[in-house]
């Protein structure tokens, strides 16, 4: 319970210390972006923070191979996944339905799409040791389709039941995702998503006014504890184990997004003014505040966003180059890459960063 109350109240920190905020998304984008690198990299796929911004550009990275290309693009699905998740749940309820919307979004066109995307599997799955390990040698075994399906329904039942009300809503979450991990409802990509429903569900919850809380950064950092306590509940029913894991994980990442919220918020403040010792516009501020949401862009971009010639953005991205806001990011002469290089310092995991 004083764990409960030590995680409870870090969300209240959390959700208190962006409440400022006209826009949340000023913060929430770029942690975002870090959780969608490090909940990937939990599944083996890596891509740098570089790497997905200038694809999210429509840039190609440098020197990139397949696998490279292939990694960093699904990492930008699970961004795109979140997005299409948050405007989801303003139209229906968490469901069924959405959870196979959202791994449509996260396996399209990637390798995982020969795994049927936005279905739930046909077939018996399971954990080995090493990818393409037999059934014999398997860590967990899910239960068998059908059994996946009566399993898949009573989640969906526990989602909306008035009796979670009950339950503190933390500890619900710490139950909701050993679950979902358990019935491991989809061919690939079960890992993605149930990290993923853990924002959205704070989120559809009303305890967040933005996706501003991930684990990943914890569970990466125990990755073989995570694994090893929700198998514990398989094979000993131990939930109070698991249980604390997950709300030490919870109290640990709030004070890791509080402390990101506060230098993304100090660094916008930092930007204004400059801009403000220039004589700026407010069309610079505007466009600053977009680069928040995403850390690049290029001339025709600006130009939509602001409502102006292609002219008139290229001399307001001349203004935020020469403030040391913005870099060229590719060396072509036309249709170049312009990137928030100290906004993008914010996307790396802080542990690497200290390294």
């Amino acid at each position: 319970m004083r764990l409960l109350a030590l995680a409870d109240n870090a969300l209240g920190e959390l959700k208190g210390a962006t409440q400022q905020l006209v826009n949340p998304w000023l913060v929430a984008s770029p942690l975002l972006y870090r959780e969608a690198i490090l909940s990937s990299r939990i599944e083996g796929t890596i891509a740098s923070p570089d790497d997905v911004i200038m694809l999210e550009a429509g840039e190609r990275p440098a020197a990139q191979d397949e696998r490279r290309m292939g990694d960093t693009l699904e990492v930008l699905n699970y961004v795109r996944a979140m997005r299409y998740g948050l405007e989801r749940i303003g139209e229906l309820p968490l469901c069924l339905r959405l959870f196979r919307e959202l791994h449509s979004k996260l396996l399209s066109g990637v390798r995982g799409a020969q795994e049927r995307p936005g279905e739930f599997r046909r077939s018996q799955n399971w954990i080995g040791p090493y990818k393409g390990a037999p059934i014999s040698e398997a860590r967990f075994v899910p239960p068998p389709p059908d059994r996946m399906h009566e399993a898949l329904e009573e989640l969906e039942e526990c989602l909306h039941a008035e009796a979670r009300r009950e339950i503190p809503l933390l500890i619900e979450l710490a139950l909701l995702h050993y679950q979902f991990e358990t019935i491991h409802p989809f061919r690939d990509g079960n890992g993605r998503i149930g990290r993923l429903l853990i924002p959205l569900i704070l989120c559809e919850r009303n305890r967040l006014p933005s996706p501003l809380l991930y684990v990943s950064s914890f569970l990466d950092r125990h990755k073989e504890q995570y694994c090893d306590l929700m198998l514990k509940v398989s094979q000993t029913g131990d939930w109070l184990s698991w249980i604390r894991f997950f709300l030490t994980a919870v109290k640990t990442c709030c004070r890791e997004s509080i402390e990101q919220a506060r230098g993304l918020m100090e660094l916008r403040d930092s930007y204004h003014q400059r801009l403000q010792t220039a004589r700026s516009s407010a069309l610079l501020i505007k466009l600053i505040d977009q680069l928040f949401s995403q850390p690049s862009t290029r001339i025709r971009a600006a130009a939509e966003l602001l409502g102006v010639t292609p002219a008139a953005a290229s001399n307001n991205i001349r203004k935020l180059v020469e403030a040391g806001i913005l870099e060229k990011a590719s060396s072509r002469k036309r249709n170049q890459v312009f990137v928030a290089s100290e906004i993008r310092r914010f996307l790396r995991d802080r542990n690497e960063s200290r390294q």
